[in-house]
């Protein structure tokens, strides 16, 4: 399947956008990030996209590990090749190493998970399968979370989600050849 709106140019990007392409492309070591050259196609949105990305990302109150577990769910039920490329490389760097990242594709059954990340796993699989949580699930996550993490708990979850959905329904190529 091609690509259904092809990453763009300097041109089509703007140059604040194409810049900020650019500047993430650096950042992660690829010639290109797939998704801002497309995204960056939308001016506007693209430019209130990041900082709301940016918090979810990298600030917040999640720890970067349990944000990268979360990620890494909601792309193996989505099937979302772009979203592990990026988050499998990611992750590593947030510890979790590739014999973890393989029990968080098992599930919440996986064997040697932690409480916290057998809940958190049971919840994204409940959050994003059934659009909510459970009652039971949904305190699970409060012995582990505070209030304003599963706030963010759920942004996260829905936001990779609806990314995984623009990345396939857009048909963005992947960044990196592996």
């Amino acid at each position: 399947m091609g690509q259904r709106i092809p990453p763009g140019s300097r041109r089509e990007l703007g140059l604040i956008n194409w810049g900020i392409a650019r500047l993430g492309a650096r950042s992660i070591r690829a010639p290109q990030m797939n998704l801002f050259t497309v995204l960056g196609q939308h001016k506007l949105l693209f430019l209130s996209f990041l900082p709301y990305s940016g918090v979810l990302l990298n600030w917040g109150k999640l720890p970067k590990r349990d944000k990268e577990l979360v990620i890494l769910r909601v792309g193996h039920l989505r099937g979302s090749e772009y979203e592990l490329q990026q988050h499998r490389r990611l992750a590593r760097t947030r510890g979790l190493d590739s014999a973890v990242q393989d029990k968080i594709f098992a599930g919440p059954t996986a064997q040697g998970l932690t409480d916290r990340q057998r809940v958190l796993l049971t919840a994204v699989d409940e959050f994003i399968l059934n659009r909510d949580l459970s009652d039971d699930t949904f305190a699970d996550l409060t012995t582990h979370l505070t209030r304003q993490q599963v706030i963010e708990f759920c942004a996260l979850a829905g936001h990779y989600d609806a990314i995984a959905a623009i990345l396939a329904t857009l048909r963005v190529p992947m960044d990196f050849p592996d």
